[in-house]
């Protein structure tokens, strides 16, 4: 029996169509990115979990020298906490006008939280500097050692992702908000509000509890 034209021709269109199909699922496979990142959220976890918890146990041991409530001031801490909490709800701003197509926006809000991330930072220096320089650094107790670790890991963290912020603001400059862009936007921003969580606990347990 032989076959005609018409379903020779019916049969190549499936099969090209049905390549075409293969084609676009596999380019539209999702990218194992969040997994990933969300991996190292966890190890990040891990890592600050034990920094609290050497804190926890060494926190006490001064050896002889100077005390939380000698060397930490409230109001500077509050106002290096505040730079920090403020930055996570301008990067939500920068998050919306994402959601908006909105370019120039969010390279708006992503350059304020640059500001408040950079503020929090040279705060954190001078803190580190005003301690050595009165003889409180990381060498003089258990207790400075397990400080200038945990805040210290904290805000090598911060500086990270004020690098990956402007690194973003430069692809999102050139390229807009494509898809790429809007992925790294996302995990960004989940970085950056895993550091205000982490910020919230050494805020709570480091500075308010020892001055208590």
């Amino acid at each position: 029996m032989s076959v005609s034209e018409a379903d020779l021709h019916g049969t190549r269109g499936a099969v090209h169509h049905a390549r075409e199909d293969h084609g676009t699922e596999h380019a539209h496979h999702p990218s194992p990115t969040p997994i990933g990142f969300w991996i190292y959220l966890m190890s990040d976890c891990i890592i600050f979990g034990a920094l609290f918890a050497t804190y926890a146990v060494l926190g006490g041991n001064y050896a002889g020298g100077p005390a939380p409530v000698d060397l930490f001031e409230p109001g500077f801490v509050a106002v290096e906490t505040a730079l920090l909490l403020i930055s996570s709800v301008t990067f939500g701003l920068a998050m919306l006008r994402a959601d908006k197509q909105d370019r120039g926006g969010v390279l708006l809000w992503l350059g304020i939280t640059g500001l408040f991330g950079a503020g929090f930072i040279g705060m954190e220096i001078y803190e580190f500097n005003h301690l050595i320089h009165l003889g409180a650094g990381p060498d003089r107790s258990a207790f400075l050692s397990s400080f200038f670790a945990l805040v210290g890991t904290h805000g090598l963290h911060v500086t990270g992702g004020l690098i990956w912020l402007v690194t973003l603001m430069v692809q999102i400059r050139m390229h807009g908000l494509i898809g790429a862009n809007m992925q790294r936007l996302t995990t960004l921003s989940m970085f950056w509000h895993f550091l205000d969580l982490i910020w919230i606990g050494v805020f709570s347990f480091v500075y308010l509890v020892r001055l208590v």
